[in-house]
């Protein structure tokens, strides 16, 4: 019963963050648009800086990092791997567990403001929720819970499977630090960050998925980032 009323006052909650966050991602295209030059979102996590020599001069081409592909299972019981699978896709991905009685509620929640917000664009960014309990959270139990929160199965996923493959993917493939949120054991992920990746899985943001105005930040680098045209290679 608790869990009902809970999942009620996000929805009257969300309706109103949704209003919110659309018109002014819907301002941002237009000017986006309309300039000359687009402010997209910051790349993350430099691996390197070439020293390249051109024309007698010295250039620094600073590489950034690109996560590696995962294959995990979603709540439907497929095999998904999200470079592969969600190629044309920019994803957005956050860390859970379906017993978490803190953050993960609320977490949740706002993704879910995020998954209207973008209802009528849902092409635009893939939503991604990865269990960090999965001995506990078999596909069954992540269904379970994704209905409960009115998840479109079709653009975002909750996933499970190998524990080392995910905590090695939150670690060194997003860099989500270990235990943030100063609860549990330092070998657990419990993390309240979202971490938005474009289409070539470079990161390009992180924000606090709990606090109201980090959310409308990610909203707008989703719709900026969707305005992004291919890099030259």
């Amino acid at each position: 019963m608790t869990e009902k009323k809970n999942n009620k006052r996000l929805r009257l909650l969300g309706g109103l963050t949704v209003a919110v966050l659309l018109p002014l991602s819907l301002y941002l295209i237009v000017k986006a648009l309309s300039a000359d030059k687009i402010f997209l979102p910051n790349y993350y996590v430099v691996e390197r800086v070439d020293e390249i020599k051109e024309d007698g001069k010295t250039i620094y081409d600073t590489v950034y990092h690109k996560a590696a592909d995962i294959t995990l299972v979603n709540q439907l019981g497929d095999s998904v791997s999200l470079n592969k699978d969600l190629s044309t896709k920019i994803i957005l991905v956050n860390f859970f567990f379906t017993q978490c009685p803190t953050i993960c509620p609320k977490l949740t929640g706002n993704m879910t403001i995020l998954q209207r917000a973008f209802k009528k664009n849902d092409t635009t960014v893939h939503l991604v929720s990865i269990s960090v309990d999965p001995e506990r959270d078999s596909f069954p139990a992540i269904r379970k819970y994704a209905d409960g929160y009115g998840v479109n199965h079709d653009h975002w996923w909750l996933l499970t499977g190998d524990r080392d493959t995910i905590y090695n993917y939150a670690r060194n493939e997003l860099r989500v630090v270990m235990n943030e949120s100063g609860q549990g054991t330092d070998d657990f992920v419990h993390s309240q960050k979202l971490v938005l990746l474009d289409k070539d899985r470079h990161i390009r943001g992180y924000y606090d998925g709990l606090d109201t105005m980090e959310l409308k930040r990610c909203a707008d680098d989703i719709v900026l980032l969707s305005l992004e045209k291919k890099r030259k290679k």
